[in-house]
């Protein structure tokens, strides 16, 4: 029996890992104590919490997150602040949290949901393509940092699917050069989400990952379009590419 530590677990894809896992028979922490993550001691205490309990912490999903639409001339300062608290900072104060445990035990998973976002910049989402950039760097360090202590760091990569967020998305007051063409995004963008697969197949994924003794780094999930997305930035030239991302979007 693991014992888990899933950020976000109230809904979407952090509902659908927290479900599955208590189905494996795991011990899962979220759903009823979820730590604010922008907060340092609300995540020390959540984290001190569980390891007074259960002694140890042998998966932490890093799925919390909210999104921020608008243009980049549109977003302010604080606005960004509040978008990287969040999806990067967030992030970054439950790996800080978690490491000593897991050094001790010499074990443990981190698994960052990021986003294909993360990879092919978004239009019209430019703060959460940012944030989503950010963590791809910074699991990539860790990774690193932490392979020879037996911990397993890993991204997983959604493209878009069915959940919250949508609902939830922020939406910014769109200045007049660019209303017309923030409504076209968006309006695709909200489009794919609702027509999406559900998070159950991420929740499965983040399972076989965390069955795996050597997982890779990046695993990509969602509609093959979007996958395709990333293999045409790495193989393509820059100008396809934001040719096809501006006529995807219709701006």
């Amino acid at each position: 029996m693991a014992v888990v530590l899933i950020s976000g677990a109230s809904s979407g894809i952090g509902l659908a890992c927290a479900n599955l896992f208590k189905i494996r028979g795991d011990k899962v922490y979220g759903a009823n104590r979820t730590p604010d993550v922008r907060n340092d001691a609300s995540v020390s205490a959540a984290v001190a919490d569980i390891l007074s309990r259960e002694g140890r912490i042998d998966i932490l999903v890093n799925n919390a997150g909210i999104a921020i639409a608008g243009s980049v001339e549109d977003t302010s300062i604080e606005q960004a602040k509040d978008q990287f608290e969040v999806n990067f900072f967030g992030v970054l104060r439950m790996c800080q949290a978690v490491l000593p445990a897991m050094r001790q035990q010499v074990s443990g998973y981190i698994i960052n949901i990021g986003s294909i976002a993360g990879q092919v910049a978004v239009p019209y989402q430019g703060l959460y393509s940012a944030s989503k950039f950010a963590i791809e760097g910074l699991t990539e360090s860790l990774r690193m940092e932490t392979r020879h202590l037996g911990i397993k760091v890993v991204l997983i990569e959604p493209g878009d699917h069915r959940t919250n967020l949508t609902k939830n998305r922020r939406k910014l007051a769109a200045s007049t050069p660019y209303a017309e063409y923030f409504n076209r995004a968006i309006g695709q963008m909200e489009k794919d989400e609702q027509n999406g697969p559900d998070p159950s197949g991420i929740a499965k994924l983040v399972a076989r990952v965390v069955s795996n003794p050597n997982p890779r780094l990046r695993y990509t999930i969602g509609p093959a379009a979007e996958r395709a997305a990333i293999w045409l930035k790495r193989l393509g030239p820059a100008v396809l590419v934001e040719k096809a991302m501006t006529g995807y979007y219709k701006c």
